[in-house]
């Protein structure tokens, strides 16, 4: 078991990579290929775009292929698309490359979440997404530095790095030995989905990623809007990120012994604050201790949101593999509409109404807790 928690935490780690590294880059594309806010948007939002694109078939692989397969499949396609952002030549090759990593990244997920939960006891399960979660968010603060490094060397040296890392993962994966795929028809899984703690969950997956990203277009353009470079961007991120690293495992051991609701609540509150304080921040230092603080309490919602999946997809005799393909779906989903939508209303009425927006949407869930709506049934934690 723990063999296999370090293989898919690397691997979850490996894919975030991919994806926070292009935050400290995003200001000098938008130099480079003269993107406005809207159009620096939707180019961040070509990965989540293929997160989503592959999100249902990568669930559906789990349960035919296997949880191996699925992930041997997903390093695959990220190892490729990796070379071909290295070799890029453009912003279309660039974006193509990112959606091709996207979908990479959902096979990934599906896979390599769906292992862990088939080889884990149902009372550590919180501990274990935990972990991996934390795995991921170390990923997610090491993309900066990518990004960062990139900057200084160049992209084509820095992602041709990582292109060999992702090839030493296919062979790492092609070694681990594979469990039975539990198989399950579509139908039968998306009947499953009424199911109240696993919509619960998919919405503490989707609530996040719009949260991150908005935040992850708007604060890179302002501040180098104030003179920050690359490398003070990836900076103040890598610090974001390092903080989530810490968290996300003392949240899953949480959620095991106190449920999972309370620190649920304690993210949305927290979350209002600092996207109505993000609203009319204008001074960087500022701007950079409340992104800091995002972290925390952005980031506090993926594992009681996936914990909440795990158990909602068990009561509904919903597959697991099928479960973490639809929560890739809603992360997708957050991470499209996040920059995208952000973008062009920031470029539109300017950088306060978003952060509004957000807000609003976490007093809404916090309302919605309260009322018992996101409740988990039954003797879950």
């Amino acid at each position: 078991m723990r063999r296999l928690l370090v293989f898919v935490s690397v691997v979850v780690a490996v894919d975030t990579l991919f994806f926070t590294a292009l935050t400290p880059l995003l200001p000098h594309f938008a130099d480079k290929y003269d993107l406005s806010k809207a159009g620096a948007g939707v180019f961040i939002s070509t990965y989540a775009a293929g997160a989503l694109i592959g999100a249902i078939p990568a669930g559906l692989a789990t349960t035919r292929l296997g949880p191996k397969r699925t992930v041997l499949a997903g390093l695959a396609l990220m190892t490729a698309a990796s070379l071909g952002f290295a070799l890029a030549g453009n912003v279309w090759a660039l974006g193509a490359s990112r959606l091709f990593q996207g979908i990479g990244s959902s096979f990934s997920w599906a896979g390599g979440l769906a292992w862990v939960i088939a080889a884990a006891p149902r009372e550590r399960r919180g501990a274990l997404l935990g972990t991996a979660m934390g795995a991921a968010v170390f990923g997610a603060l090491l993309g900066p530095v990518l990004g960062a490094l990139a900057g200084i060397v160049g992209t084509r040296p820095a992602f041709l790095g990582v292109t060999v890392a992702g090839a030493i993962l296919v062979g790492w994966a092609a070694a681990t030995p594979g469990i039975a795929p539990e198989r399950q028809t579509l139908r039968a899984g998306l009947l499953a989905v009424r199911e109240r703690s696993l919509l619960a969950g998919l919405w503490l997956i989707m609530l996040p990623a719009l949260l991150f990203g908005v935040l992850i277009v708007l604060v890179p353009l302002q501040l180098n809007g104030q003179g920050w470079g690359t490398i003070a961007i990836g900076a103040l991120f890598v610090v974001t990120t390092a903080v989530e690293t810490v968290l996300n495992p003392l949240l899953g051991r949480l959620t095991d012994r106190q449920g999972l609701m309370r620190p649920v609540r304690a993210a949305l509150v927290g979350s209002i604050v600092v996207s109505i304080a993000l609203a009319w921040a204008r001074q960087p230092a500022l701007i950079a201790l409340l992104v800091v603080a995002s972290g925390i309490a952005y980031g506090s919602f993926y594992t009681p949101g996936m914990a909440l999946i795990s158990h909602g997809a068990e009561a509904a005799g919903l597959a697991q593999g099928l479960a973490f393909g639809l929560m890739n779906a809603c992360w997708g989903v957050g991470a499209l509409i996040g920059p995208a939508a952000g973008g062009a209303l920031a470029g539109a009425a300017g950088d306060t109404i978003p952060y509004l927006i957000l807000a609003g949407l976490c007093l809404a869930t916090w309302a919605a807790t309260r009322v018992g709506y996101a409740e988990p049934v039954g003797d879950l934690p």
